[in-house]
């Protein structure tokens, strides 16, 4: 067996070609064998970075998982992502590997190497050999939810996200959570899946619930659905579209309702939103995004509407670094300098304008119709 893990038959040539692949990975924590699916973007670039999804129970979850996160990459909602299953089903192995003591709720000696199998040997692999991003995502149903909890009990979470779906909790689970959550100054993700079946569980989940609710703190993005009409085993399949909704919603591009309720009502330059919105993108995911042609022309519209012109010169010039063979960057200049009263710098800016390419609702006639009437204002 070869020093710490093996991972068989993979191979980049292989890896260029195929989405899904299941391998066996050889465990020195564990000193046994663990099959283990693999979901890669297509086109995997290695100048790009990827945030890492593990799903445990992945029998169940993985291939749910891998639907959400194509679909949400594909529309937008979501960067794509590196996804990887840990199949437990066989011989009920979730139960072994995610067992905890019955008085302190700790995890058992199998479940301490299944936790080291992870951190320690599966995820240093992926980080070491493919462009993993820090944003680093876990997914569990039912003992395999509660299980996940333990690496909130580190110092420092290896995971930034959590989805949790209908935990079945160890005791003075709920506690512990809500405790290490509000430690933590890092912005986490926990997202908390229930049915609306009660069973000998729902109590301590809904306690959880409450003292996730109270906690106060910036840096935790908390979220809680309930699907009323799901029992235990359905609601396996209920709610990972609208967890990946919350956990993703900053990457999304501005929607009509952000517009107009958070950019129109702010009192801030209208331009700082977008700056904001894209800085903390490359904060919490660890790469940055290319500008949206959306968000934009979502922002030059609220410049307009707002009489922000200021904004328009920043615009300006992120335009031609994200879209320099368009005419967005040199038209947005030359009605930062219409608006500012240079009437010569305007139309110098939109003849350079007129030079090139036409983009979205951009048209070679409008800035040709713009230089006509500053001629005609002005006499040049």
């Amino acid at each position: 067996m070869q020093r710490i893990f093996l991972l068989l038959m993979l191979s980049v040539g292989f890896l260029a070609n195929a989405q899904v692949k299941q391998e066996i990975f050889e465990s020195f924590k564990l000193q046994e064998r663990r099959d283990v699916q693999y979901y890669f973007p297509e086109n995997l670039d290695d100048t790009k970075k990827y945030p890492l999804i593990i799903v445990l129970d992945g029998n169940y979850l993985f291939d749910q998982v891998v639907a959400t996160s194509k679909f949400y990459s594909r529309f937008h909602g979501m960067p794509e992502s590196i996804i990887v299953g840990i199949n437990q089903s066989k011989d009920d192995l979730r139960y072994e590997d995610c067992a905890f003591e019955p008085d302190s709720g700790l995890p058992s000696e199998k479940g301490k190497k299944f936790f080291e199998f992870l951190g320690m040997e599966l995820i240093p692999y992926l980080d070491l050999n493919f462009s993993t991003a820090p944003f680093k995502m876990i997914v569990g149903y039912d003992i395999t939810a509660n299980f996940q909890n333990y690496w909130l009990f580190k110092d420092n979470s290896l995971f930034n996200a959590y989805v949790s779906i209908s935990p079945t909790l160890a005791p003075e689970m709920g506690t512990r959570v809500a405790s290490r959550l509000g430690a933590f100054d890092k912005q986490i993700f926990y997202q908390l899946i229930v049915e609306g079946e009660k069973n000998k569980g729902t109590a301590a989940v809904l306690e959880m619930n409450t003292a996730l609710k109270a906690i106060e703190k910036e840096s935790l993005h908390y979220f809680f659905d309930e699907y009323k009409s799901a029992d235990h085993i359905s609601v396996a399949t209920y709610g990972i579209g609208k967890a990946f909704d919350n956990i993703f919603g900053m990457f999304k591009p501005i929607s009509p309702k952000e517009y107009k309720t958070q950019i129109l009502t702010s009192e801030d330059p209208v331009f700082d939103y977008l700056e904001n919105k894209y800085k903390g993108i490359e904060d919490l995911f660890g790469f940055s995004k290319p500008v949206e042609l959306n968000d934009i022309m979502a922002i030059y519209a609220a410049s307009r509407k707002k009489e922000d012109f200021e904004s328009l010169k920043p615009l300006s010039d992120l335009c031609k670094q994200q879209y320099p063979e368009t005419m967005l960057g040199f038209y947005f200049e030359g009605e930062y300098y219409e608006q500012l009263g240079e009437p010569k710098k305007a139309l110098k800016t939109f003849e350079k304008a007129f030079q090139m390419e036409e983009i979205d609702f951009l048209t070679k006639e409008m800035a040709l119709e713009k230089m006509d009437a500053l001629k005609a204002d002005f006499g040049f």
